[in-house]
């Protein structure tokens, strides 16, 4: 099993254009969220741009940020 190939860096001298960057997620208090392991959840906290503490109703996560597994629903 091979690693993932890690993002190449953008040479600020390059004469080519910069990749855009991913936007990155935001979630608001009581925002219902699905992830892709625990399923459906509700956002109970946030840690400014670090983390997010969801109830998926058996279990609270700590869900770190960019949140990839993790969307609004």
């Amino acid at each position: 099993m091979t690693k993932p190939a890690a993002p190449k860096r953008h040479l600020p001298t390059s004469p080519f254009k910069a990749p855009a960057t991913p936007a990155s997620k935001h979630f608001a208090l009581g925002e219902q969220v699905t992830h892709d392991v625990y399923g459906l959840g509700r956002v109970v906290s946030i840690e400014d741009g670090i983390a997010a503490l969801v109830d998926f109703g058996s279990v609270q996560m700590r869900v770190l940020s960019p949140y990839a597994k993790m969307t609004k629903l």
